[in-house]
This record gives structure tokens, sequence and C-alpha cells, in this order.
């Protein structure tokens, strides 16, 4: 039994990590007053590391934010217990890479494609920038300000330099777009409109395979449309509002040349269970997009069959509602955001059709958290072990004080860290709409334009 040289009370503690930095097993006697920084200098001093690497650590799950001494006592733990505790590295204090300047509120963005963010705006046009802040390209699909953007994943297409992206609309209707991202110049090209809703559409997301797409709106409904381009409309004109035509001219006119005009397409299927406007709908992770999940207006977290069209379980909350809805990366718990400042975390495998299901835990917020995005490992080049075992369990929240928050599921007392996007003397700064997290960067969208942060390790881009 290790012991440090200390006449203060101690506890009986044995260390455990998934990080490369394992210590010896064997029970340490560690005294009741430290903290983390006592126990990341242990942690070091033993391992003898020729650079000092800051630790967080776990107590029964939890991360420890005080003295062992409180911790105990909280719990009720006796003095001759021994305490299991494990480490990880410790997520540095994001760093503010860049800012992508924009006319207008950005409502959405991507960070989901190596070397580039995608953008989209309350004016209608979504935009590419690359890592070197340079606008790429500048198109607009719709004729209304763009609620929601997503990549189409296209699993089989060999061109990395082409992409079909889904946008969403308050013109009542979703597109895709294939943009082409090859120099010289940047080209995209609206091929369909999808028609359904009968008001603004407030999200849109791809399955994992890309086969699918769906949509939700303010009509409480939510679609489903797969994402073959038709030869022909499967709507006809007068099915749908006017204003396509004069929209139409209007690029032609910009472009210099009549396009050809997107096919209409319909769904295959709609999701009907919603009793109040859909904030946001996700596909679950299986590669085929057997499930979606999906909140809104009427307080509940609701799962689909999307193959069948049914909904097959309700988690209902009380006068809370959700205004952003993300899946961990398991897939087992659903996080949702809400009008009442919080974050709940369900588990989604507890959920009962028509039942009222308690979150496991709350996330509180100052002000109302209008958007969630969880980490995502880099494609192109794996996260360390430790990294990735992080990263499970994290993810980040935007709130309309203008301030970005990354929480850690293992402790959700308080945030990990936060920062203010889009530096403002007013106590609040402008909303934030929208983030996304991926390679190490969160982008971060709303009233204050774009801005880049890096959190946790991942790509460089040019500040």
């Amino acid at each position: 039994m290790a012991s440090t040289s200390t006449s203060e009370p101690t506890h009986p503690v044995v260390f455990t990590t998934q990080t490369p930095y394992a210590l010896p097993s064997q029970k340490f006697m560690i005294p009741t007053s430290w903290k983390r920084y006592q126990l990341s200098q242990l942690v070091n001093k033993a391992l003898s590391l020729p650079k000092p690497i800051p630790f967080e650590f776990l107590v029964q799950g939890e991360i420890l934010r005080g003295t062992l001494a409180e911790w105990c006592a909280e719990k009720g733990v006796g003095e001759e217990e021994t305490l299991e505790i494990e480490y990880f590295e410790s997520v540095m204090p994001p760093q503010r890479m860049s800012t992508l300047p924009h006319e207008d509120w950005v409502s959405s963005i991507s960070c989901q494609l190596p070397g580039y963010f995608l953008t989209a705006s309350y004016d209608g046009a979504i935009r590419i920038f690359d890592y070197s802040q340079q606008l790429l390209h500048t198109s607009a699909p719709h004729s209304a300000p763009i609620s929601s953007l997503c990549i189409v994943p296209e699993p089989s297409r060999a061109d990395d330099s082409s992409h079909l992206l889904a946008t969403a609309s308050q013109d009542l209707t979703a597109r895709l777009t294939r943009i082409d991202i090859s120099s010289p110049a940047p080209k995209a090209h609206t091929l369909a409109s999808l028609h359904l809703h009968t008001a603004p559409l407030s999200s849109v997301a791809a399955s994992p395979s890309g086969a699918h797409i769906l949509t939700s709106s303010w009509d409480g409904l939510i679609g489903v449309f797969d994402t073959s381009i038709p030869d022909a409309d499967e709507v006809s004109a007068d099915e749908i509002a006017g204003g396509e035509r004069k929209k139409r001219r209007k690029l032609a006119q910009e472009d210099g040349s009549e396009a050809p005009r997107p096919k209409r397409k319909a769904p295959t299927t709609v999701l009907k269970s919603h009793t109040a406007r859909v904030s946001r709908v996700v596909f679950g992770p299986e590669a085929k997009g057997a499930s979606a999940y999906s909140c809104g207006f009427d307080s509940t977290v609701r799962t689909w069959d999307v193959e069948n069209g049914v909904c097959t379980s309700t988690i209902t909350a009380s006068s809370k509602p959700f205004l952003d809805i993300a899946l961990t990366a398991n897939g087992h718990t659903a996080l949702a955001a809400s009008t009442d400042r919080t974050v709940s975390q369900y588990d989604l495998r507890a959920a009962t059709t028509s039942a009222t299901t308690p979150s496991v835990a709350t996330l509180t917020h100052p002000a109302t958290p209008s958007c969630i995005a969880v980490a995502r490992p880099s494609a192109s080049a794996p996260a360390p072990a430790a990294s990735t075992s992080a990263s499970e369990h994290q993810l980040v929240t935007g709130a309309y004080d203008g301030v970005v928050r990354l929480w850690d599921l293992r402790s959700t007392r308080a945030a990990v860290a936060a920062f203010r996007a889009w530096e403002s003397d007013a106590a609040t700064g402008p909303k934030v709409l929208s983030v996304d997290w991926a390679r190490g960067l969160v982008g971060v969208g709303g009233e204050g334009g774009v801005e880049v942060w890096k959190v946790g390790e991942g790509d460089r881009i040019a500040s």
C-alpha cells in the first residue's frame, strides 16, 4: 500500500484509467483534503511524465469537484471503504480560432466536412468557407430564412469533391442541393424541392446511409423522403404555395442563365403524433435509419419506427416545450433542450408508450438553451483512446445568453467549461442559434454570425 507523507486524515484509493498513463495496480492512502489538482500531481509524479498532463477524476462515475472529504461526507462513505477513482485527460480551455462574417443571422452550421464549414442563414443562403476563413461559394436555394442544414452521406460515391446538402426553410420546403467544391470555383445546383408542410420547417436530418431525409415543421408533422431525384415532378404546381416561379426567375437573372428547375418530391411516409409544433427530428444510429427521435412544443420526446410510420414510445414531460434534441454516441440517451432553461437527459431504453419517464439528469442553464451538439471523433484521424473515452460523455450547448457550455454527463452539476461567442459589452450577447462539433472544432452560429472554437484535440485551422 502506497502512502503519502502526511499526518492529516487519509482515505484508501485504487486508481483506474483507460488512458495510456496507468498507475501500478495498488492501494494508495490519499489525504482527504486533496482535490483534483493534487491528485493530478500525484499521477504525474508517480509516472515521471516528462511533460505534465492535467487529469480529471471520477468517483463512482461522478467528476470530483471538491475535496475527497467533502465527497465522502455527501455520499456517506466510511473512512475505511476503498474508493475506486478513474482518471482521464482534462479538456483544455476552449480557444477561439476564427470568425466568419455574415450579414444576417446564422441558423445552422456544419463542421462535418473536413476542411470546410457550411452555414445557412436567415437570408435564405448557404455558404461554404474553408479553414483559411475564405468564402468559397454562396447560393440561395430558398426564398425565406433557412432553419436547418445537413450533409447527406453518400457512402458509395467516390468523388469527395461533390456533396449533397439538405436544407429546411420557412418557405415551407426542404431542398436537396449538390455542391461541387473542386477548384477553382465551387458550384451549387438545387436538384429537388421536398413538399409536405403547411407551416415553416424547423429541421432536416439525413439517415446514416443517406437514403432518406426527415423534415419537421411547426404544423406538427414529420416527413420522410427518399433522396432519389425523380425524372418527373411527384407534386403538381397546383398543390404547392405560389412564389416558386418568381424565385426561379430571380436566380436565373443572377446566374446569367436559366438553370433546370428542381424536381418536386412528395414524402414516402408522414409521421403523425405530435400535438404542437415539432422542433427537431433526428435519425437513430442504425445504418438503415430504421428509427427516429423527435421533440416538440407539446413537451414530448417521441421514438419512431420510420419504416412503418408509427410512434413506438413517448416521453412526456411537464410543461417543458422542447427546442432541440440530440442523441449520445451509443444512441441510448436523448438530450432535450427546453424553454425552462434545462437540458434533460432521458434513457430511451426505459421509455414506454405514453409514459411519463423521469430524466436521468438535468443540465441547468441561466438562459434558455437553444441547441445541442455531441462530440464526433475525426474520421480521418481517430482520436486517442483517452480522448475518445472522454468525448463519449461530452456535449456542448448554445444558449440565448450568447454562451456556449461544455458538459460532461458523468457530472452534470455544472459545465466543465464555457465561453461567450461574439464579444459584447452587454450582460447577454447575441443569441446562439446553432452549434456543431467535429474533429475538435465547435462551430457556433447565431445572431452574431459564426465563430469557430477549438475544444479538445482536433484539426488545425488558420487563425
